[in-house]
This record gives structure tokens, C-alpha cells and sequence, in this order.
């Protein structure tokens, strides 16, 4: 860039800043000030006015107000429930402070606190001055304002417990409560589930603080006793004769006692190398089911220091009925490629209670795994008896259909067969609540494939029927389930993340629930699994449909297995 100079001469020099020095003494302002130095200037501060009656006020207090070249008014403003005034008599919310008064001497302004019927307990503001000319200045303010009608206060509205297993206490939570222009008792109750005391040590639901402690600061110590699992919320309810009831809200989640019962522990299943797919023991599990609603079971699969198994393989957990002699499918899961299901902390869940009637003291369990290979999968099972109100105290459960002994021995699909599909069901006199439960997933890439490219049964979706009497009563949905949000997310190189139809690698089979809306007491049912119309046309080998369904009674009274029938 070319640079300019400019010379200039003496003469021209002076000239230039003659002119310079009028054009700065020029102004619009009339009033000729220099607004650079306007100021106003604050001496003292206000201290806290303390209590004061609501629709009430305090003494006043003062401070200087002095303004520096100031060429417009003050305004000055209060916070609401505060007020100003120039002869501490007249006051105000707002006023002005001339300018030139301001400017020759000290201005004195006072300020009260005159809390307004709402009020109540600490109340802050300010005091705002303002001037066109001058930086703007504030007074803080604060004053506690008392109730004149009969009021009970607590220092909250609501306290939230932390997680507490039934049957047992929480830590306490203090609570403080005042009343104000009280003359009766103030009685405090709390709902169900909660407690109270004076001294943290003895607890009741109800506790009572007498008229000439009413209106002074009692400490009450509040816990949560939860009866029931499950979110509970509660209520302290506050009433006094003077004054209106206050409820201060109560909230805290009821955690379940558990009895665990860990079965098999890392007990290897594969083929070759001296394993099994399957093992069988006998464990002795929750003596007495009067108290436990609910059964949940948990199987982790580890791998031995060569690694688990390859590829996504057909596993399952029996349990033995010793009454027939039968094992019953409790849960079916698909195990993951190469890998664990350690990402979960305690692996695979499965709500079993429907089958309590067998899981009870000594047990025969059976774990398999479809295994071909000598890196044996290690497995651990474990069972939670959660305490709790049973639905029903009473369960028997019936096999209905049993074609779950490995992937293959499941029903063929597109092709004509041998397989009873269709089945006699009495249920007993007593039921009052009956439904069936089914597992099913498919195997086989069978052609012709769907329009997508998906064989048959892994991969084509089909929608099944299940009849009742003969009409179609529920229906089986087998489509994606979203396999590639799987938790189990690291099963590379493995086939893991496309959707099979109605399961995928690493994951439970899905447990389908189908509930009559009736309890079917009494009744003979015809039952018929209908598997959706398509042919197996030869090409890619063959298709099947692991398939296990029982059907479930519960009552009040002792009640006996359903009877079924071919």
C-alpha cells in the first residue's frame, strides 16, 4: 500500500486546531454541562429492617444522596413492599430528587419496610436512583415479613426418601415447623408408609405440638417405612383449629426384599473336548412362595480363555415337572457371536413366576446350548424370589406344546408333517385367571425367499395364529425386533446387527403372553397353533419353528395343573 504524507505549515498548523478547539465547544445540550463528570454520590446503606406485621411498617432509615454536575432529575424507585419518602412522612413508591438541590448539598432519603399481606418471611429489594446524566446507583434492601393471621409454616412442602427395602426405615429427614398467632394445637399426620417423631428415635403416625409451643420452631423427624415395593407417595398433613391445613408431600420408591439363589456357576457347555451341550442338577431353591410375587431368573455366559462360540446358537433353561416327569421350557435365549453377555451386569433376564408351582425347594434345572464346537460357553443361572403380595397365592401350570429340545426338532415349516398341533384343554373349576404363554423362534433358510431376499423361518417375517374353539383368538407376530440396538453390541465379525424374525443373536426369546378375558373356569377348550400358509419349495434345505406353549392357571385356593389332551 502506497502511503500518503501530509506537510503542513506553522501557520496552517495552527489554524487547523483553532478550529478544532471551536467545533469541541459547540454543543446541543443547552445546558452547557460536561456530561463526563455528572455523578450521584451515595453516603451510608441500609441495614435489615427485621420483623415486621405484614400491612404493617418498619422505622424508617436514611441515606445522603448528593449529585456531582448532574444536568437531569433523579428518579428514584423501590422494590414493591418497600417504600421511600424526602420528609420521612410522606412515602412513596416513587419520586424525584431535583437535580439542582442535588447538586448544591446533601439530600436526605428515607426508606421502610412495608410488607404487603403476601409478604411472608424474607423479602429482599432495592432501591433504584437514575439520572440522564449520571451512572445509574441501587441500595439493596431486606426485611422478614410476619403473618398477622394464624398461619402454620414448614421449612418444606415436599421431601423425597431415598431407595428403602420393605419392612425396613429410611434415614430421617428433619422437618421445622412454626405457626404464627396460634392459640390451639397443631396435629401432624402422616399417610401410610411414613413416620414421625420428635426425637428421631420413637416413631408414629401421628404427633401432636401443643398451643404453647405452636407458634416457636419445633424440629419433627420424618422417615419412610415402605409396606409394598414399588413408587409410593404419601401426605404429612398439618392442622390447627386457628389456621388452614398444610401438606407438606411425601415420596419414596419401596425396594423388594430378594432372596438370590445361585444354580449352576460357570458350568461349561460345548462339544468335543470333554464338554456337554447340556448339564442337570438338582438345587434347592425358596422354600415358601406365600410371600413372593414375583420369580426372576438371570444366566450370564462367559468365555473360557479360548474364547466363546462362534456363532449364534439355540440355548435354553427346563425345569423338570415331577409330576410327569416333563422338562418345561422356563426360558429360551439365542446366543451371541463370539462373545459373553458380560455388557450386561447380570446377563439375560427372564420373568419365570409362572412356573413357581416348580421352583420351589428341591429343583431339577437343565441348561442347553447347541453348541458344535470345543469352546465351551460357561454358564451361570441365578434366581430372585422377590418378596411381595402374589397376584394369585396359588399357580399350576400345563405343557401344551413341546417342540423345543434344539433348533431342529422345532416344527417343520412349508412342508406337510406329523406334528399334533392341535390340542384339548380342561381347566380346572377353581381357576379365576387362565392364559397361555409361548415361545417361538425359527431356524432354516428354506426358499422360496420373501420378496426382500429373507429364507425361511430365520429370516422371513410371518404373522401366526392361535385358535381357540376354532376362531382366531391371538396372534403371534414374528418381525424385526431391532437387533442392531442389541446391549450385547460387540459380537465382530458376527452376523449380529440384521433382524431375524422374532429374535436376535445374544439376546432372550421373546415370551409371548396371550390372556383370556375370562378365567375359563371350568372349561374345555380346543387349541390349534396356526402357523401362517407358505411352501417350502425344496431348494435351500429346510425350515422350522421351535415352538413351546403352556397354558397357566392361578386362584385363591389350592388349584391343580390344567388338563390337556392330544
Amino acid at each position: 500500500m502506497k502511503t500518503i504524507y501530509f506537510k503542513k505549515s506553522l501557520p496552517g498548523l495552527f489554524i487547523l486546531i483553532s478550529a478544532l478547539f471551536i467545533i469541541n465547544c459547540s454543543s446541543d445540550d443547552s445546558s452547557g454541562g460536561d456530561l463526563t463528570d455528572s455523578s450521584i454520590v451515595v453516603t451510608g446503606s441500609v441495614t435489615s429492617f427485621g420483623e415486621v406485621n405484614v400491612l404493617s411498617f418498619s422505622a424508617s432509615q436514611s441515606i445522603q444522596i448528593k449529585g456531582n454536575d448532574l444536568v437531569s432529575n433523579i428518579s428514584v424507585s423501590v422494590s414493591n413492599n418497600f417504600q421511600v419518602s424526602l420528609d420521612d412522612n410522606n412515602f412513596t413508591n416513587n419520586l424525584t430528587i431535583d437535580k439542582d438541590a442535588a447538586n448544591s448539598a446533601n439530600i436526605l432519603l428515607y426508606v421502610r419496610f412495608a410488607p404487603s399481606e403476601s409478604a411472608i418471611g424474607n423479602t429482599s429489594g432495592l432501591v433504584t436512583l437514575e439520572s440522564d446524566s449520571a451512572t445509574d446507583k441501587t441500595v439493596s434492601l431486606n426485611g422478614v415479613g410476619l403473618s398477622i393471621s394464624p398461619i402454620i409454616n414448614v421449612s418444606s412442602t415436599s421431601l423425597n426418601f431415598e431407595d428403602t427395602l420393605v419392612s425396613e426405615q429410611s434415614s430421617a429427614i428433619a422437618l421445622v415447623i412454626n405457626g404464627d398467632n396460634l392459640v390451639s394445637d397443631i396435629e401432624i399426620n402422616a399417610s401410610e408408609g411414613f413416620e414421625i417423631s420428635f426425637d428421631d428415635s420413637v416413631y408414629s403416625a401421628m404427633l401432636q405440638i401443643p398451643s404453647g409451643s405452636a407458634n416457636n420452631d419445633t424440629t419433627v423427624f420424618v422417615r419412610f417405612s415402605p409396606t409394598t415395593p414399588g413408587d409410593a407417595s404419601g401426605m404429612l398433613t398439618l392442622t390447627n383449629d386457628d389456621a388452614d391445613n398444610v401438606e407438606v408431600v411425601l415420596t419414596g420408591l419401596g425396594l423388594a426384599v430378594v432372596h438370590n439363589y445361585t444354580t449352576f456357576n460357570d458350568q461349561a457347555l460345548g462339544f468335543g473336548g470333554g464338554f456337554s451341550q447340556s448339564a442337570t442338577q438338582v438345587f434347592n431353591l425358596h422354600p415358601d412362595l406365600s410371600n413372593i410375587a414375583q420369580i426372576k431368573m438371570y444366566l450370564q455366559i462367559d468365555c473360557p480363555s479360548t474364547g466363546c462360540d462362534d456363532w449364534d446358537r439355540f440355548a435354553n433353561i427346563k425345569v423338570k415337572d415331577p409330576s410327569t416327569g416333563n422338562w418345561f421350557e422356563i426360558g429360551r435365549y439365542i446366543t451371541p457371536y463370539w462373545v459373553g453377555t458380560q455388557q450386561l451386569e447380570r446377563g439375560l433376564e427372564f420373568d419365570v413366576t409362572d412356573f413357581k408351582a416348580l421352583l420351589v425347594g428341591a429343583t431339577e434345572l437343565r441348561i442347553y446350548i447347541e453348541n458344535w464346537t470345543a469352546k465351551a460357553d460357561l454358564i451361570t443361572l441365578d434366581f430372585d424370589y422377590i418378596e411381595g403380595v402374589p397376584d394369585y397365592p396359588y399357580y399350576a401350570v400345563s405343557e401344551v406344546l413341546g417342540y423345543h429340545v434344539n433348533s431342529i426338532d422345532g416344527v417343520p415349516y412349508g412342508v406337510s408333517h406329523s406334528f399334533d398341533l392341535d390340542k384339548s384343554v380342561e381347566i380346572p373349576a377353581n381357576s379365576e385367571s387362565t392364559h397361555l404363554r409361548t415361545i417361538i423362534s425359527g431356524w432354516g433358510h428354506a426358499t422360496p425367499n420373501d420378496a426382500d431376499g429373507r429364507g425361511c423361518a430365520e429370516w422371513c417375517y410371518r404373522t401366526h395364529d392361535v385358535l381357540i374353539n376354532g376362531s382366531n383368538m391371538f396372534q403371534h407376530d414374528l418381525g424385526p425386533l431391532g437387533c442392531a440396538a442389541n446391549p450385547i453390541s460387540d459380537q465382530d465379525p458376527g452376523n449380529w446387527q440384521p433382524n431375524r424374525a422374532g429374535w436376535c443373536p445374544g439376546m432372550a426369546v421373546p415370551t409371548r403372553i396371550d390372556d383370556f378375558s375370562t378365567s375359563m373356569a371350568g372349561s374345555t377348550f380346543n387349541f390349534e397353533y396356526d402357523y401362517e400358509d407358505w411352501t417350502n419349495n425344496g431348494a435351500n434345505g429346510d425350515a422350522y419353528y421351535a415352538t413351546s406353549t403352556y397354558v397357566v392357571v392361578k386362584s385363591n385356593t389350592v388349584i391343580s395343573a390344567p388338563i390337556v389332551t392330544d
